[in-house]
C-alpha cells in the first residue's frame, strides 16, 4: 500500500473512529519491540513453511507401486525411502502450528488487555496488528494449500499403516526419522481438519478468552470485528483500494477478513452471523462475492465449513441463502 491508509471505520465497530491501518509499512514502537521481534520469528518461519508446502508433491506414485507390489521388497523400500522425509515436512508444519498458536497468545494479550479501546489498539499498536493480520493471512494461505492436496493425508496415512505393520513383523524404523505414537496420534487430528491451522487459531482464541476470565470477553471480540470492519471499508472503497500497491494486497485483506471472522464466531456465545453481531456480514460476504470466484472460492468455504453459528436459528435465511454454493 505504501502510505498510511486512512480508514473510516464507520458505526461497525460501534465507535466511529477514524484511523489510519498500515499493513505493509507498520514499524514497532519501543514498547512493541519485545513482543514484535518474537513473533516476527515466528512470521519468518511461516514464509518458508509455505514454500515447502506450495513444493510439496508427495510420494503418490510410490505409495500406488507398492500397494500393487506389497511382495517385492524392491518396491516397499522405495516407497518408504521417499514417505519417510514427507512424514519430516508434515511433522515439521505441525509443530509449526504450535508456534504460531504461541504468536497468536503473545498478541491478543497486547491487544485486548488494557483499558484502550479497540480502535486505539489498532491505531497506538499497528506494528502488532500488522503481525497479527500477517498471522491471518498465513493461516488462510496454508490452509487453502492443504485443502488442494490430498498427498498429504495419503502419505501420512501410508507412513502410519507402515509403522504399524513393522511393529507387528518387529521390525525397526529409522528411529531418526520415526513419529512417535502419540506425536502421529496429534498429527492425524491436525491433518483430518480441512483447515488445519484455521482451527489450531480458533481453539487457540477460545482458550485465551477461558484463561483470562480477568478480561471482558468483548476486549477480545470488539478487537476481532474492529479488524474485520477495517478489511471490509478498505476493500469497498475505491479511494483506498487504489492505493493498494498490488492484486496481492486485495487478496491479503480478503483473507484477515475472513479469518477474524472466523475467529469472532468461534470467540463470542452468539456468533458473527446474529443481527446484534459487530461485523456487517452480509456487507463482508458482498465483498467477497465481488471478487474473481477462483480467488475467493477457498475464502467462501471456510466461512462456510469452519465457522461455528452460520447454521444456527438465529443466523438470516439471506446470510445463509449468500453463503450457498453456486
Amino acid at each position: 500500500m505504501g502510505n498510511l491508509i486512512k480508514v473510516l471505520t464507520r458505526d461497525i465497530d460501534n465507535n466511529g473512529g477514524n484511523f489510519f491501518l498500515d499493513f505493509e509499512n507498520a514499524q514497532p514502537s519501543q514498547s512493541e519491540t519485545a513482543v514484535w521481534e518474537e513473533v516476527n520469528q515466528t512470521l519468518t518461519e511461516a514464509r518458508l513453511v509455505l514454500d515447502h508446502l506450495q513444493a510439496y508433491k508427495g510420494a503418490g506414485e510410490e505409495i500406488r507401486q507398492a500397494i500393487q507390489s506389497p511382495g517385492v521388497e524392491g518396491v516397499q523400500e522405495k516407497a518408504w525411502s521417499a514417505v519417510v522425509p514427507l512424514v519430516g515436512k508434515l511433522k515439521t508444519f505441525y509443530q509449526f502450528s504450535q508456534k504460531l498458536e504461541s504468536s497468536l497468545r503473545c498478541l491478543m494479550d497486547v491487544l485486548t488487555t488494557s483499558t484502550l479501546t479497540p480502535t486505539q489498539h489498532l491505531e497506538q499498536k499497528q506494528a502488532l496488528a500488522r503481525q497479527f493480520a500477517h498471522i491471518l493471512h498465513f493461516t488462510l494461505r496454508f490452509d487453502e494449500l492443504k485443502m488442494t492436496n490430498p498427498a498429504i493425508q495419503n502419505d501420512f496415512s501410508y507412513y502410519r499403516r507402515t509403522i504399524s505393520r513393522m511393529r507387528i513383523n518387529n521390525l525397526s524404523a529409522d528411529s531418526g526419522n520415526e513419529v512417535n505414537n502419540e506425536l502421529a496420534n496429534r498429527m492425524s487430528l491436525f491433518y483430518a481438519s480441512a483447515t488445519p491451522m484455521l482451527k489450531t487459531l480458533s481453539d487457540a482464541t477460545s482458550k485465551f478468552v477461558s484463561d483470562n476470565p480477568d478480561v471482558p470477553i468483548e476486549n477480545t471480540t470488539d478487537c476481532l470485528s474492529t479488524m474485520a470492519s477495517v478489511c471490509k471499508v478498505m476493500l469497498e472503497t475505491p479511494e483506498y483500494r487504489s492505493r493498494f500497491a498490488s492484486e496481492e494486497t486485495v487478496l491479503f485483506c480478503l483473507r484477515v477478513m475472513v479469518g477474524v471472522i472466523i475467529l469472532y464466531d468461534h470467540v463470542h456465545p452468539a456468533g458473527a452471523f446474529v443481527k446484534t453481531s459487530n461485523i456487517d456480514m452480509k456487507g463482508c460476504i458482498r465483498v467477497l462475492k465481488e471478487q474473481p470466484p477462483s480467488s475467493v472460492e477457498g475464502l467462501l468455504n471456510a466461512l462456510r465449513y469452519t465457522t461455528k453459528h452460520l447454521n444456527d436459528e438465529a443466523t438470516s435465511k439471506q446470510i445463509k441463502n449468500m453463503l450457498q454454493p453456486n
